[in-house]
């Protein structure tokens, strides 16, 4: 997968040259769960941040590469005992290479869909308001995932709501882990600032 990850991004920044594009910068929130739980432990999404940029080429139908760097936190519990709890923290590089469709593509206010595949590497991890200790050796750091999201341009600014859904396994082969298949669920919301122009063929027509 990552090399069509790899060639897919080639082919769409070849393209750019000749396609209508806009970068959008953009800053928001983000709330993590982690799915399937193994026995006496509870996970709960807990808000982060997340900042970065998207580069959209096309005009009805475009490609949106991206990159962003993110915060995330989800709430750990163990064994049913509020003194064995804490809050798990990733900070995490994100690529992105979605495909998208302006589902409303007029002048000043479009609504968009996106999805496709995205690659995560995580920089660090930590345990905070706890003693519990996590082993590192336990973890993949480098983690895929297939995101969606609705975006809505009113001018210059943007909002886009999005969910992110694990393919990757959190954990590793480690015989301690290896059957945990435990991923990451994450929901976001962005707010940005459109840099460029894709309104030029949806001008309202002069008297």
């Amino acid at each position: 997968m990552k090399h069509l990850f790899t060639a897919a991004l080639i082919i769409a920044l070849s393209s750019a040259a000749t396609a209508q594009w806009q970068i959008n910068p953009q800053v928001g929130a983000t709330f993590q769960q982690i799915t399937k739980a193994p026995d006496g432990i509870t996970y709960a999404a807990r808000a982060g941040v997340i900042g970065g940029a998207d580069f959209r080429f096309g005009d009805r139908l475009f490609v949106q590469p991206g990159a962003f760097l993110g915060r995330n936190a989800t709430y750990l519990q163990v064994a049913d005992s509020a003194v064995s709890s804490g809050r798990i923290f990733r900070t995490n590089l994100k690529l992105k290479l979605l495909g998208g469709y302006r589902v409303v593509d007029s002048y000043q206010f479009d609504i968009r869909i996106s999805l496709g595949p995205t690659y995560e590497r995580v920089l660090d991890r930590n345990v905070k308001d706890t003693d519990i200790e996590l082993d590192d050796d336990d973890f993949n750091d480098g983690l895929w995932s297939l995101d969606g999201a609705v975006g809505f341009d009113i001018g210059r600014f943007t909002l886009e709501p999005g969910a992110s859904v694990g393919m990757s396994r959190i954990y590793n082969d480690n015989v301690a882990v290896q059957n945990i298949n435990s991923r990451y669920v994450t929901y976001t919301i962005t707010f940005g600032v459109n840099i460029g122009d894709d309104d030029k063929d949806d001008l309202p027509a002069t008297p």
